[in-house]
């Protein structure tokens, strides 16, 4: 029997936060499943809505696929609540990034991507936990993490706003010390960010880790030793590759790194606070997401 006539039940965790406030998704998925033999059950997250209170209205809604309807941080929270179960999850990509829907092809018109979350097909995927946070996508110390803090506090946000931090970050940012621990080697550097990075790149597009596959038994750490603003707006507004000369990569299970100073880090483009140091262990096929 194809997938199209079983009867799904499907839950859709909406944070309605995100977006631009043009699509009401709510309204957008209960038209969307008028017609269809399954069963839609939508459920908006409220604000500073607790882990467990999620955990518990996932538990009693007993759904076949359980749908985040968010950006990065919404899909992190989701992934968070169904962490080594079988329950399969879906993205409707609603944030201002989207970096895990991209990294899995998911499409970003609400039919399409609705169309995916009836029939697409489960895959399991790894995670990795940093220092006690589940990172889906990619975390990083340095360079990156405080233009994640500084991006965050500007009135301003695009291209003149971002270039603006950009600029201030590079005079006020002093690079770092590290001691990266990756199997049986020790490298010492010196380094404007190290990325952790499950998937293979950042929500602009830009390919920080080509290597990187969400369903191996690997993750990469990506040592940047250098930077100009050139290349942070790369970054940040292109996907042009970044100067090969400035990066040693390692593929790894585990890794811990101390720096001499604490160091801004993040995680799925969150931000955490300054560390001094970063633990990180692979968790294989945690999570089960349609693609």
């Amino acid at each position: 029997m194809g997938e199209k006539s079983v009867q799904l039940k499907l839950l859709f965790i909406v944070n309605p936060g995100s977006g631009n406030g043009e699509i009401n998704f709510a309204d957008a998925i209960s038209a969307y499943f008028e017609s269809l033999p399954h069963t839609a059950e939508i459920y908006e997250l409220p604000l500073n809505c607790s882990f467990e209170k999620l955990k518990e209205i996932i538990a009693s809604a007993n759904a076949d696929r359980v749908i985040a309807v968010g950006g990065d941080g919404t899909v992190k929270l989701i992934a968070e609540c169904l962490l080594q179960t079988d329950t399969p999850m879906g993205i409707i990509p609603a944030g201002s990034a989207n970096g895990m829907a991209k990294e899995l092809g998911i499409p970003t018109t609400i039919k399409e991507s609705l169309d995916m979350t009836v029939n697409g097909q489960p895959k399991k995927i790894h995670v990795i936990m940093v220092n006690g946070e589940l990172c889906i996508h990619l975390a990083d110390i340095g360079f990156n993490a405080y233009l994640v803090k500084k991006f965050n506090d500007l009135p301003q946000r695009g291209m003149w706003g971002y270039t603006k931090a950009a600029w201030k970050a590079l005079w006020s940012h002093h690079k770092m010390e590290v001691l990266i621990k990756v199997k049986d080697k020790t490298i010492r550097s010196e380094a404007a960010m190290v990325v952790i990075a499950n998937a293979t790149m950042y929500g602009t597009g830009v390919k920080i880790n080509p290597d990187g596959k969400l369903d191996d038994d690997f993750f990469e750490v990506i040592l940047v030793k250098e930077y100009s603003v050139m290349e942070i707006l790369k970054l940040r507004f292109t996907n042009l590759a970044l100067n090969p000369k400035n990066i040693e990569a390692f593929q790894i299970t585990s890794l811990n790194i101390k720096t001499k100073h604490k160091a801004h880090f993040q995680v799925d483009g969150e931000y955490m606070g300054k560390v001094s140091r970063i633990e990180a262990n692979i968790i294989p096929a945690a999570i089960n997401v349609i693609v």
